[in-house]
């Protein structure tokens, strides 16, 4: 483990990607919704737009240029392929979640999705009375990469942000949590560690959460990280 010692006394999630395995669905909608419009997205519009990115701005990062009218036919057509859209669970986080209810941890929802599809996902997880807090996009000025949702997520969890453990997928949303001053965990790629991220793994199967000797917890996140509750 690392010799550092950190404390944290609460946990934050970001939704697609770290929750569900949503990132093909989500690129396949705004690439059909492109070829509607005569916009072809690529690669580089799905990391820099995309990805960690509330809908609003992938609309006017992408679409701005088309008549009011047809962006809200795109919005909606996004969101009615996010909400209909069959998801997989990221391995291991529901039970770790679980874990950390089970240990009186804090536990929240960062998102720049919207309400109905963070509700949607709760029940799926079976996790809803595990979460303290959730912030969506609706609920901040400035999304991602912006600092404000975590701030806003610790906030709500009467915390300060260098006390939450966060848990991000995209380059926006790893640069939130660091800028927000969060201990930030990357799920999935490793260049997510040249973004601030103070680790990066591939699923939640080998987070656990440990009761040491004294009754307090810690919750290791690979062989080299570890972090330690603080109540």
């Amino acid at each position: 483990m690392s010799n550092a010692i950190e404390k944290i006394s609460g946990v934050l999630f970001d939704m697609d990607g770290v929750l569900i395995d949503s990132n093909t669905v989500i690129e396949r909608a705004w690439i059909e919704a492109g070829a509607l419009y005569g916009v072809k997205v690529t690669d580089s519009d799905i990391v820099n737009h995309i990805h960690g990115q509330p809908g609003p701005h992938t609309i006017k990062a992408l679409f701005g240029h088309l008549p009011v009218d047809d962006q809200k036919k795109v919005q909606a057509y996004i969101i009615h392929a996010e909400n209909t859209a069959d998801y997989d669970p990221i391995p291991g986080v529901a039970q770790l979640i679980l874990a950390l209810s089970a240990a009186k941890i804090r536990v929240g929802i960062v998102t720049s999705g919207w309400r109905e599809k963070i509700d949607r996902i709760m029940d799926m997880l079976q996790i809803k009375d595990c979460i303290s807090v959730i912030v969506e996009r609706d609920d901040v000025s400035r999304g991602k990469p912006f600092p404000d949702p975590y701030i806003l997520g610790a906030k709500r969890l009467m915390l300060p942000p260098n006390k939450t453990l966060v848990f991000e997928d995209s380059i926006s949303g790893v640069t939130s949590a660091v800028e927000a001053g969060a201990y930030c965990v990357g799920i999935g790629e490793t260049i997510l560690i040249k973004h601030g991220a103070k680790t990066a793994i591939a699923n939640f199967l080998e987070v656990k959460v440990n009761k040491q000797d004294n009754g307090d917890y810690s919750i290791s996140l690979d062989r080299d990280h570890e972090v330690f509750i603080e109540n």
